[in-house]
């Protein structure tokens, strides 16, 4: 295969992964969400489980811990130009992505659309997973997928990095 082809082979590759990803994990945090939001704020839906995680209901106006509270739409519009700076970015360098990369954009970009969503036609972002061992924010799928997202990318990015980078070759050490 002549090494254009196999870049395109790839480039297709990994904006397919992409898309599919990001269409199952948004389909997942849609559906989840729409679920929960059937119930009570403050109910608890189900658990705990293990004495680790129950299904509380929560509406969220701000972000984690409460920061920026009543900030909902411009929170809303920083998730959709950071959907829109890393797709771009897959786009462009989308032959040299590893999967890390694109794995992780995709969680990201579906997160941040998930919960750009709720902003936008709610008012709120819908939380429904409490941790119960340790104080935590509630959170939903789309937040289990950015943060797990950045991760991916970001690991994947330095995994490039050295890659491509390499070690130094051996020298001779001078007189040999």
């Amino acid at each position: 295969m002549a090494v254009g082809t196999d870049k395109r082979s790839l480039r297709g590759r990994n904006l397919i992964l992409f898309a599919a990803v990001a269409v199952l994990w948004l389909g997942t945090d849609i559906a989840t969400k729409a679920y929960f939001n059937g119930f009570p704020v403050g109910s608890v839906v189900a658990g705990p489980f293990l004495g680790l995680v129950q299904f509380r209901v929560a509406h969220n106006t701000g972000a984690a811990w409460g920061m920026f509270g009543d900030s909902t739409f411009a929170l809303g519009v920083l998730s959709l130009a950071v959907c829109a700076a890393l797709t771009a970015y897959l786009v462009l360098v989308a032959r040299r992505a590893n999967g890390a990369e694109v794995l992780g954009c995709a969680l990201i970009v579906a997160g941040g659309l998930g919960n750009a969503l709720d902003r936008f036609t709610l008012g709120y972002v819908v939380d429904f997973i409490d941790t119960t061992f340790i104080s935590f924010p509630t959170f939903n799928v789309a937040d289990i997928g950015v943060t797990c997202g950045f991760v991916l990318f970001f690991g994947g990015m330095l995994w490039s990095a050295r890659r491509e980078g390499g070690p130094a070759p051996a020298r001779p050490e001078d007189g040999e």
